[in-house]
């Protein structure tokens, strides 16, 4: 069977292929983005109508999602999101686990809300590119997950005025990039970690924390 008639047809297939495989993979992160945002819609309270009011998926235009209250898009004309923005909206519940459909989010902030619950322990498979995480003014309690120091872009890490208890993990040292990192007013206890003598962080990232020792806190006493 002859497949080329003077180099056209092939050319021809080659491109309406091409352009199928990149509209399915773009209608693959469209739509899981959606699905995203439908499942924290789900799995949230919202006694204010913050999100019920803004939030309609009743909608399939281009970039309907980047005009949602605390929604950031990467192109206003795109349904990709790239933060999510929903602090003090009196929102309740646990951390919504559908976040890990927002497969390119990079900055999250649930402060100042009535969130409750452990942090995910497995945070870096919902959120592994992120660069800011601002949680915030909660009630989380539980220990930190050890699994923070996955997310290597971190730049902003805030967890201060919770429930969290236990040690801070050591591991959270590798996030090189951290440049803002807060747990003060928790209930936290041992050694934090040392992110170096020219660090950014200073004691102020732990106030209120009486358990807690070392640099640049107090010397933690011999055993």
């Amino acid at each position: 069977m002859k497949m080329v008639l003077n180099g056209r047809p092939l050319t021809v297939l080659v491109v309406v292929s091409l352009w199928l495989l990149l509209s399915c993979g773009l209608s693959f992160g469209v739509q899981s983005d959606i699905d995203c945002l439908k499942g924290i819609k789900a799995e949230l309270e919202d006694p204010y109508g913050y999100l019920n009011t803004s939030w309609n998926f009743n909608n399939n235009t281009e970039g309907f999602i980047c005009k949602f209250t605390g929604i950031e898009c990467w192109h206003p004309d795109e349904n990709k999101v790239l933060n999510i923005r929903l602090s003090d909206m009196g929102l309740s519940g646990q951390f919504p686990g559908a976040i890990k459909n927002c497969t390119s989010l990079t900055g999250l902030d649930l402060s100042s809300n009535k969130l409750f619950g452990n942090i995910p322990q497995n945070i870096s498979n919902l959120g592994g590119f992120l660069t800011s995480l601002d949680l915030s003014s909660n009630n989380f309690s539980g220990e930190i997950p050890e699994d923070l120091s996955n997310c290597t872009y971190l730049n902003v890490l805030k967890l201060d005025h919770n429930r969290l208890t236990g040690q801070i993990p050591a591991e959270l040292s590798l996030l090189a990039r951290l440049k803002q990192f807060s747990v003060a007013n928790n209930l936290l206890t041992g050694p934090v970690p040392y992110f170096g003598p020219n660090s950014s962080i200073t004691a102020d990232s732990y106030a209120n924390n009486p358990g807690l020792c070392g640099f640049p806190l107090d010397p933690c006493q011999s055993a």
